[in-house]
């Protein structure tokens, strides 16, 4: 049977790209999203898989771009749709929200066709991942230096949320936080309607960052030959998850140097970072309040008083 998603048409056995309309620019042009269908020649499960719902997280898009070219319809059993950048706006002008109404494009599910723009964005994906049996929403930790982590965020008590993180162990960034996500969320929506869904945040950078778009495009043929859209299988590695996460702001203004490096255990005590002025004389040092995993630090070293530094994934155990 032929799969269609906005203009791209695929025939068992066929790849198709195209676009799917979700409005007007402001000088009245229509636009739309680039999307993918690749329909395998044999009949199997849907995968829906999207990029650049935050409009500057490029690694999801560097993955598409490598995946995509290398999938072969007729070694394929079922369906895979793309939306290769799902804000629009926001991609064009390098910024994390839509600009066009000031909003964070997860935050927005499941949308409303006859909402805000971002909303109309948000419900066109959904209907299109409203039709798959599992959902990869391709995320990176924009300019924060980050782990490569995977997030389950339907929650614990959710029906999904066993199936949510065997998704995440098929991954295989060998990080999960499985923590119930924010409203509007993709990965916390779509369970809802009964189909398992994760958040892989490929890193942090400013641009494309090699190694965690790597990690991502082998998450994505892990997930395509453990659920039998590609022949092979996948040895299940055992995954550090935290539940929680400890964020540190910093005390005085000056520079930070970090004592702890990312993915590290890290116990009470520990100094995570230090604080000097401009000619090294130290200011403050700041420790761990709880045993983790050193997750997420900001880029730049210059911070303010009470500035956001970084944080630590507690709760943590292996599964």
């Amino acid at each position: 049977m032929t799969t269609t998603l906005g203009t791209a048409s695929a025939a068992p056995g066929e790849i198709d790209t195209g676009r799917l309309d979700v409005g007007e620019t402001r000088d009245g042009s229509p636009f739309g999203l680039p999307v993918a269908v690749i329909n395998g020649e044999n009949p199997g499960k849907t995968l829906y898989m999207q990029a650049a719902s935050d409009g500057d997280e490029l690694n999801g898009v560097g993955v598409v771009r490598r995946v995509v070219p290398r999938l072969d319809p007729a070694e394929i059993s079922g369906t895979i749709l793309v939306v290769g950048i799902v804000n629009y706006h926001g991609f064009q002008v390098a910024g994390h929200r839509n600009p066009i109404d000031d909003t964070k494009m997860n935050r927005a599910y499941p949308g409303n066709e006859a909402g805000t723009s971002s909303e109309r964005i948000a419900h066109a994906t959904f209907e299109a991942a409203s039709r798959a049996d599992l959902i990869l929403d391709l995320h990176q930790g924009s300019t924060s230096r980050m782990i490569d982590e995977v997030r389950v965020r339907c929650g614990t008590r959710h029906r999904l949320h066993e199936e949510c993180l065997e998704l995440a162990k098929v991954f295989n960034c060998g990080y999960v936080l499985d923590q119930k996500g924010p409203n509007g969320q993709l990965a916390r929506t779509a369970p809802d309607e009964g189909i398992p869904t994760i958040d892989p945040e490929l890193g942090g950078c400013v641009g494309w960052d090699e190694t965690s778009i790597e990690t991502g495009v082998a998450g994505v043929f892990n997930v395509l030959r453990y659920y039998d859209f590609l022949e092979g299988g996948v040895d299940l590695e055992a995954q550090t998850r935290a539940a929680g996460f400890e964020q540190y702001g910093s005390p005085a203004g000056g520079l930070v140097t970090f004592r702890t490096d990312l993915g590290e255990a890290v116990g009470r005590g520990d100094v995570l970072f230090e604080v000097t002025t401009p000619f090294g004389e130290p200011k403050a040092e700041v420790t761990a309040n709880s045993d983790g995993i050193f997750w997420r630090t900001r880029r730049l070293p210059q911070v303010a008083t009470g500035e956001y530094v970084c944080s630590v994934g507690t709760d943590v155990d292996h599964y």
